[in-house]
């Protein structure tokens, strides 16, 4: 996967295989001996590790996916052996904020913390990108933006995305130094080749200066860049903007995937919509 250029992908399958490995305990074992009973144990010894159900369906999954390759090659025979355990996604918490707290994190005054300013900034640069992930953020190249245009592949699914250049984003471009790599924004920042290492520390870190951000802007629940994608769409929605539109301009290949997105949104309009009936109890 690796040579391939899919790293993500190889990454999530290193951790698929790390974690399987303990709880064999070292052990190796051939595909055919990939059983229901092994795969039901393999989950209830992740869900008594304290794993969520995501978490172990994750696992699961690509576990899953690889057995697939091995009947596909001819290593295997056993039928379906995924059958009894959880490989579904379920909803999680809601992840998007309003407009107005939007503008209470950009309307922040944060010039004598640089760490949390650069956060604050990498957010909503994303924001301001139609909620573009922070990985594609870090790879945006200089000459990616042209005539106006910002044109890019997203990493997680080969698709080109084209995003008009606002006024905005370049206040945002002309306050930091131009970056001396081939990289537009000021993620990454070294020539030694480390690019994949850089992306992950920037990641890390300015999610950890987004918590103290979200405390200061006073948002009732923990902000990554995530939240940035997210409020994009929710806030899209709330427009009435079509939500064939919503999910082109997020690049997702399915509708379905912007309605699990917005699924949260919706309980939270009927949230809303319960306590106003309680007000008049």
């Amino acid at each position: 996967m690796r040579r391939l250029g899919h790293v993500r992908t190889g990454e999530t399958y290193l951790q698929t295989l790390r974690s399987f490995m303990r709880f064999r305990g070292g052990i190796d074992m051939s595909f055919e001996m990939m059983d229901a009973d092994t795969v039901e144990h393999y989950e209830s010894y992740m869900r008594a590790n304290r794993l969520s159900r995501n978490t172990t369906s994750f696992y699961l999954r690509i576990l899953r996916c690889i057995c697939n390759r091995a009947a596909a090659e001819g290593l295997t025979t056993q039928p379906d052996p995924f059958r009894r355990v959880y490989t579904g996604v379920d909803k999680t918490a809601k992840r998007a904020i309003a407009l107005k707290e939007i503008r209470r994190i950009k309307e922040l005054d944060l010039t004598c913390s640089p760490d949390l300013d650069f956060a604050r900034d990498m957010f909503m640069f994303s924001f301001y990108l139609r909620g573009m992930s922070f990985v594609d953020m870090a790879y945006l190249r200089k000459k990616d933006l042209a005539n106006g245009y910002i044109t890019y592949i997203r990493k997680k699914t080969g698709q080109q995305l084209s995003i008009r250049w606002e006024k905005p984003m370049q206040a945002m471009m002309e306050k930091y130094p131009e970056n001396p790599t081939q990289y537009l924004l000021p993620i990454l920042t070294e020539r030694h080749g480390s690019e994949r290492s850089q992306y992950l520390n920037k990641l890390v870190s300015v999610n950890r200066k987004l918590k103290q951000v979200a405390q200061m802007a006073q948002i009732p629940m923990p902000l990554t860049t995530y939240v940035a994608r997210h409020s994009w769409a929710s806030i899209a929605q709330s427009k009435n903007i079509p939500l064939g539109i919503i999910s082109e301009g997020m690049g997702h290949d399915l509708e379905e995937t912007t309605r699990i997105y917005l699924a949260a949104i919706q309980t939270s309009r009927i949230d809303d919509a319960n306590m106003r009936i309680l007000k008049d109890l």
